[in-house]
């Protein structure tokens, strides 16, 4: 009997779109143990320009669906169903340049 320890669907969709868990928190512990997270998190800001063509991509994605929608049934209401999502990829591609930006350019908070 084997035992399957990879993650579940839903884990896999979380960390898909969400990049929260490649961070860790700079604000515990000791000045050497947030300086240490602090560089770690800033290793890890490689990874944010790929969070955002993925929330780029399926913002234009559901985007189009919309669009699709909305010119081949004329219902602006079912057509919202998309539009939404893909409008509201535009602030969480904001928060993850901001964040980019801010890893990859400001000195750490010591």
């Amino acid at each position: 009997m084997t035992i399957d320890s990879s993650p579940g669907l839903g884990v896999l969709l979380y960390r898909y779109f969400f990049f929260g868990w490649l961070f860790k928190d700079v604000s515990r512990g000791n000045l050497f143990e947030r300086a240490a997270a602090w560089r770690h998190n800033q290793a890890q800001a490689q990874w944010l320009p790929t969070y955002m063509r993925r929330w780029l991509a399926w913002g234009l994605g559901f985007y189009v669906l919309g669009w699709a929608l909305e010119l081949a049934l004329g219902s602006a209401l079912l057509s919202a169903l998309f539009y939404v999502p893909g409008a509201l990829s535009v602030p969480v591609n904001a928060v993850i340049a901001a964040a980019w930006l801010g890893l990859k350019s400001l000195p750490g908070p010591f």
